[in-house]
């Protein structure tokens, strides 16, 4: 992997990071079929290519998830292990059968989810600290506040927010420095476009965008007769059922002519749209293995100039893609929907 690597700034107040961040959620849950080593060689494969960002939530694999990054950085070398940066999102509720039952975002869960955090990443502080959704029974005011008293201790250095609403961010930005929003954003979910995206650039604050291949949907590698394993939540997603899957199949099949004629893949076309939406827009791959890793650093080095982006939009124009992004009863957590 020789891609140069290039550098933004999370936000106004933020650290810097690599262009491209590391999701890990698929190398331990909602994915069937991950591999330990295989995982862990990529997170290092990762890191010595120059990426800097590794996403994680407490509840990926009901901690697993953690153990994977933590072993990771134990075994990397030194200057890799001190250049990587930890973002974390807490507060989903689980059950030993897998099951969700809500958000806990009261401050003394705040302190909880990160003493046990900290421990399972086996480092004496996280870099980015988010719920990862709003939990309705606790002000935003509130959680954000006791992530500022860790903030304050140094147990934590920034505080993120994920899939909330413009006037959530208001009131959240309004009690402390925010870095940055993680939310999905990819040609297929354009809806922050709207009033979230500019009221995050309004104050200063970056987003990290996740789903940038909706779940390999529109990655290039998604068959029409595909049987997921399973395990795999994709076969509850509404756009990956029936009717949908085929629709949101020929837009990437139109997205793939447009990456023949560039040389490129159709997952780095996709990558690619995301980087150019600006400076402060920080994409997050979810890749599981080595030659996925080197696939989207690959997106670096592809070029869209206005005719390129023009195309690429007509091949797959904003709210084209049929199904919502989760099913329903997952809708109705997203502060960001509302």
């Amino acid at each position: 992997m020789t891609t140069t690597m290039r550098t933004r700034t999370l936000g106004s107040t933020g650290p810097q990071v690599s262009a491209l961040g590391l999701g890990c959620m698929g190398m331990s849950a909602l994915y069937a079929g991950a591999d330990r080593a295989e995982s862990l060689a990529t997170i290092h494969a990762a890191l010595e290519a120059g990426v800097t960002l590794l996403d994680t939530g407490d509840f990926y694999g009901m901690g697993h998830n953690e153990l994977l990054i933590g072993e990771a950085l134990r075994t990397a070398p030194a200057a890799h292990r001190e250049q990587a940066l930890t973002s974390v999102k807490f507060g989903a509720l689980r059950d030993p059968d897998g099951g969700w039952s809500g958000y806990d975002g009261r401050p003394a869960a705040v302190r909880n989810f990160a003493a046990y955090s900290l421990q399972r990443l086996g480092t004496d502080h996280i870099d980015v600290y988010r719920i990862a959704r709003l939990d309705p029974d606790v002000p935003i005011e509130e959680t954000v506040g006791a992530i500022a008293e860790l903030v304050e201790k140094g147990y934590v250095r920034h505080i993120g927010l994920s899939e909330v609403g413009a006037d959530t961010i208001r009131r959240a930005a309004a009690t402390a420095p925010i870095t940055d929003l993680q939310i999905e954003y990819s040609l297929i979910s354009r809806g922050i476009e709207n009033e979230i995206l500019p009221t995050a650039r309004e104050l200063g604050i970056a987003i990290t965008a996740y789903g940038v291949l909706s779940r390999g949907l529109i990655s290039g590698h998604f068959t029409r007769d595909r049987q997921l394993a399973a395990g795999d939540f994709r076969a509850f997603s509404p756009r990956f059922q029936g009717e949908n899957l085929q629709r949101n199949l020929d837009l990437v099949d139109a997205l793939r002519k447009i990456a023949e004629q560039q040389g490129a893949s159709v997952a780095q076309i996709a990558i690619a749209w995301v980087l150019s939406r600006g400076e402060d827009i920080v994409p997050l791959v979810g890749a599981r293995r080595r030659d996925r890793l080197a696939e989207a650093l690959g997106a670096l080095e592809v070029t869209l100039d206005a005719a390129d982006l023009a195309a690429i939009e007509g091949a797959v124009p904003a709210d084209a893609a049929a199904g919502d992004r989760y099913p329903a009863a997952q809708m109705a957590h997203l502060d960001s929907e509302r």
